[in-house]
């Protein structure tokens, strides 16, 4: 400044330049980041989103158009201009869909892809027999199981698909023995509430049920103090029976629920009563659990006592009361 006398003005311009600047910067944080169509479009389709439909919305709502102002004013808008004459049904698959997707995914509601190591174990009807003999006699392995307690653990979730926690938390009072019926109250993330079936060859392998209290309390006959990692607790007596049995680190407790699915819908070839017994809500997560087998696997399973189909119910005459049941496929 030339005019020194100024000095005082001007600094006190400054330091309200300075603090303005900084308002502004402060404000600009506060507002929420925006992004174009196009850009999230992008970042969508590297993601692994469906690319088919994307190219005509990009060009039409192009990079000055922001993701998280598009409403429903504006999908009818774009579907008024690229497909003037489509049906409401393919609007909805090419352009509401399209769209919607996107703003999902921009949100971070998208459904993310599982990155999990998908388990492909399960057991053969030797292998679970062998578990079964060695778990029967815990003494010749060193395991202080006077009750046999892992043997019924092991059996109930080879015939019922339960998990090992689910398991370990039931209450006798859900047992039904005049349908063989077992109603697992499920739990707020894992498993949903459901019946199970017990075959014949699970139910004389469980053996005596109590009527209330821990169904399955841990090898020294106390209940189990249960925690969130309720699985892991059964670890050390199951690791026992699985090394003596020969098998590998590869089977774990939670192998006996993907064994159960493979087993179940070999012989009963019965997808909507895999879904229910096994507490599942959708297809996709039934099917990792059921794995290939081979074309004989439902024969094999007879051959151990394994049989878990519907069961035929005796002929009756007209007016009798009756229970209806399904009749069982012929095995392949």
């Amino acid at each position: 400044m030339r005019d020194k006398s100024q000095r005082k003005i001007a600094e006190k311009l400054a330091e309200k330049i300075y603090q303005s600047a900084w308002q502004n910067e402060l404000q600009a944080e506060k507002k929420p980041r925006k992004t174009s169509f196009v850009k999230a479009a992008e970042l969508y389709e590297a993601g692994g989103g469906e690319a088919r439909f994307l190219p005509k919305l990009k060009r039409f709502f192009g990079r000055d158009t922001f993701i998280e102002d598009i409403d429903e004013v504006r999908i009818m808008e774009a579907a008024a201009a690229l497909y003037p004459e489509a049906r409401p049904d393919t609007i909805r698959r090419q352009v509401r869909v399209p769209i919607r997707s996107i703003q999902n995914f921009a949100a971070g509601k998208r459904r993310q892809k599982s990155t999990d190591t998908r388990r492909v174990r399960w057991l053969s009807p030797e292998e679970a027999e062998r578990m079964l003999q060695v778990a029967s006699d815990p003494h010749a392995i060193g395991l202080r199981d006077p009750r046999r307690e892992t043997l019924r653990k092991i059996a109930f979730m080879l015939g019922t698909g339960a998990g090992p926690g689910e398991t370990m938390a039931l209450d006798g009072k859900g047992w039904n023995p005049a349908t063989r019926e077992w109603w697992l109250p499920g739990t707020k993330t894992t498993f949903r509430p459901r019946f199970v079936f017990l075959p014949q060859r699970a139910l004389e392998l469980v053996g005596e049920i109590p009527a209330s209290g821990p169904a399955f309390p841990a090898p020294n006959g106390y209940p189990y103090k249960l925690h969130a990692n309720r699985g892991a607790q059964m670890a050390v007596a199951f690791g026992k029976v699985r090394d003596a049995a020969g098998l590998g680190t590869d089977v774990v407790p939670y192998t006996l629920r993907h064994t159960w699915a493979t087993w179940f819908y070999a012989q009963t070839k019965d997808w909507a009563a895999l879904l229910d017994y096994g507490g599942w809500g959708r297809s996709d997560t039934a099917n990792r659990y059921r794995k290939i087998a081979p074309k004989d696997l439902a024969n094999q399973l007879l051959a151990y006592g394994w049989d878990f189909r519907p069961e035929e119910s005796e002929p009756v005459r007209f007016g009798e009361l009756v229970s209806v049941r399904f009749r069982p496929e012929e095995p392949d």
